[in-house]
């Protein structure tokens, strides 16, 4: 009896709206639509400009759509609350906005829009393919849109909630991850110029999932469409974590004959692991092992959301899921 009396508690209160009386006769709702951007975050300050641009990209073509960052990262969400709590911090870096230094959870983010009269959510991921983070993204949508009320179904806390697609796209026949694809491939033009004027292959780390399988295919699939579309430049793609690693891009490029290579982020910021990871001295990076196989390496760090080719695909994306939903965003 204790559980089903708490059940019903629960209940009452998610059919609760603080702005509306529901004892009114007259209770109209009113759908507030707004955007939240799931980003998997980074620390480094420099940083923000990609997930910033992103976030511009999405209020400019949304100017009358509430626009919210949320950060899907732990690790990253704890060093800025500590940030938050630093006034020395706050007082030397007074170009972080208050979406960064306090930002939450996507469902703490949701939570706090419901709070305040929106009802109509899309959800857009800024991860580059369907990992664990988009998936845990697709079970929140699907709870919060399954939570009712014991009244009218107008009391429902969610009207609407659409999740968009990651960069590299997602599994369904209404807009084929192929196409997403190509569209990458496409973008990543500039780079195969670079890589042609240092007569050099090209080589993207991105961040992948050892825990999460088939996670690289998209990699390997976007950089066998970068072959075909530019065979003059040889692409290859690893993760630092999971597959493929560093030692299988090493094994691709001796496979092509390649000896001198342009090495760049394949991640929305150039963060912790570009700085760290990938163009560091110590003997565990990304170029350091490239060298020590006899490569040249010229290291480019500069993360995609700062293209706005790349943030306009974000954009695109949370449009295409708003269009699906039956959702009018403006």
């Amino acid at each position: 009896m204790k559980f089903l009396s708490f059940f019903f508690a629960v209940a009452l209160v998610l059919s609760c709206n603080p702005t509306k009386s529901q004892a009114s006769g007259d209770y109209k709702v009113e759908h507030k639509n707004a955007i939240v951007l799931a980003m998997f975050g980074t620390s480094v300050e420099p940083a923000l400009e990609g997930l910033l641009n992103i976030r511009t990209k999405m209020m400019q073509k949304y100017p009358h759509t509430t626009v919210r960052i949320a950060f899907t990262s732990n690790i990253i969400r704890k060093k800025w609350q500590h940030r938050s709590e630093d006034p020395e911090y706050i007082k030397s870096h007074p170009e972080i906005i208050t979406d960064i230094l306090h930002v939450k959870t996507p469902l703490a983010t949701i939570a706090d829009l419901q709070n305040e009269g929106f009802n109509t959510i899309i959800l857009q991921p800024t991860h580059i393919s369907m990992g664990e983070e988009f998936l845990d993204l697709h079970t929140y949508v699907d709870a919060l849109m399954n939570m009712g009320t014991l009244k009218k179904v107008k009391y429902k806390p969610f009207y609407k909630i659409a999740l968009g697609r990651p960069l590299l796209g997602t599994y369904g026949t209404q807009h084929p991850y192929s196409e997403d694809i190509t569209r990458v491939a496409q973008i990543l033009a500039p780079d195969v110029r670079l890589a042609t004027k240092e007569n050099a292959g090209l080589v993207y780390m991105g961040h992948g999932n050892e825990f999460f399988p088939g996670n690289g295919g998209a990699y390997l699939e976007l950089a066998s469409k970068m072959r075909k579309m530019y065979p003059n430049v040889v692409t290859t793609i690893g993760n630092v974590e999971g597959y493929p690693g560093i030692e299988d891009v090493i094994e691709k490029l001796k496979l092509y004959g390649v000896h001198r290579v342009v090495l760049k982020p394949f991640m929305v910021v150039a963060g912790d692991h570009t700085i760290n990871d990938m163009a560091s001295d110590e003997e565990d990076s990304w170029k350091s092992i490239l060298k020590k196989n006899g490569f040249e390496v010229v290291c480019v760090t500069k993360g995609l959301g700062e293209n706005d080719s790349f943030a306009d695909i974000f954009v695109d994306h949370a449009g295409d899921a708003a269009e699906s939903a039956g959702i009018l965003l403006r």
